[in-house]
Order: structure tokens, then sequence, then C-alpha cells
């Protein structure tokens, strides 16, 4: 993940929510990789996730 800060105030409104978007699955998947969440749990969100933003991951 990129540390450099946002300047947020120069952001499009369609910019930052892509940026809020990519910030929530990259906590999703903290979650999941320190057990805090089960994979049935992030799953579900990832999609609830996707569905409301009309955003999805790139393809690994």
């Amino acid at each position: 993940m990129d540390t450099k800060p946002i300047e947020w105030e120069s952001l499009s409104y369609e910019d930052k929510n892509h940026e809020l978007f990519v910030k929530q699955t990259v906590l999703l998947k903290q979650f999941l990789e320190r057990g805090a969440i089960s994979q049935a749990q992030y799953d579900k969100s990832l999609h609830d996730l996707i569905e409301k933003t009309g955003y999805n991951l790139p393809k690994e």
C-alpha cells in the first residue's frame, strides 16, 4: 500500500470514492490475514462493498 499522504482537496469526488474503496479492501484483507474475520465474512463484506460502490478489485 502506498504510504504517501493523499491530497484529498485535489481529488475529484470519484477519485475520493475510489481511494476509500481501496483503503477498505486493504483493511478487510488485513483482518482476514490476522484471523479477525473468517473467509466467509471477508467474502460477504467484499461482495457488499463492491455492490455498494460499483468498483471491483483488479485481476491478479
